[in-house]
């Protein structure tokens, strides 16, 4: 099993969103180094589940992954502004993944936490203008991460 983080802006996408959904696609990523991630993905890995550009961003819960290797359907639709016109059926860009709730936290863990908790080398997040939306979670952080 592999450790993720997952970000998502709680206006487009929230934990409680995914709560009240049990299951979702993890769509509209479009940065490559992002989606080589996704594509590394497996049937029961976990993903910390991260709401950003708020204040405090923050670790807020956990969701495992349910299903992988999923060409993002929204790549297709021409009316998504996550649309992708070099994009086919046939030969899909973009793959994602679907995720299910697992719990969300009764304390997220905000980035100020985990900058006193982790080194950028340990935890890309914690780096400065860090911006990527999947990233993998090496398992010793994981582990302190889900013992706190």
């Amino acid at each position: 099993m592999n450790y993720w983080l997952i970000k998502s802006e709680p206006s487009d996408y929230s934990i409680e969103d995914l709560e009240r959904d049990r299951a979702t696609i993890w769509d509209g990523v479009r940065n490559y180094q992002a989606r080589n991630f996704l594509r590394e993905m497996q049937v029961s890995d976990i993903a910390f589940f991260y709401h950003s550009n708020v204040k405090p961003p923050a670790i807020v819960g956990l969701a495992q992954v349910i299903e992988n290797q999923l060409a993002d359907p929204t790549q297709f639709d021409p009316n998504s502004r996550y649309f992708d016109a070099k994009s086919t059926p046939e030969a899909p860009r973009w793959q994602t993944v679907k995720v299910e709730f697992m719990e969300k936290f009764s304390e997220p863990i905000s980035l100020s936490q985990l900058k006193t908790m982790f080194t950028p080398e340990e935890f890309p997040v914690v780096k400065k203008g860090n911006r990527l939306s999947v990233m993998p979670v090496h398992p010793e952080v994981a582990q302190r991460l889900l013992s706190k």
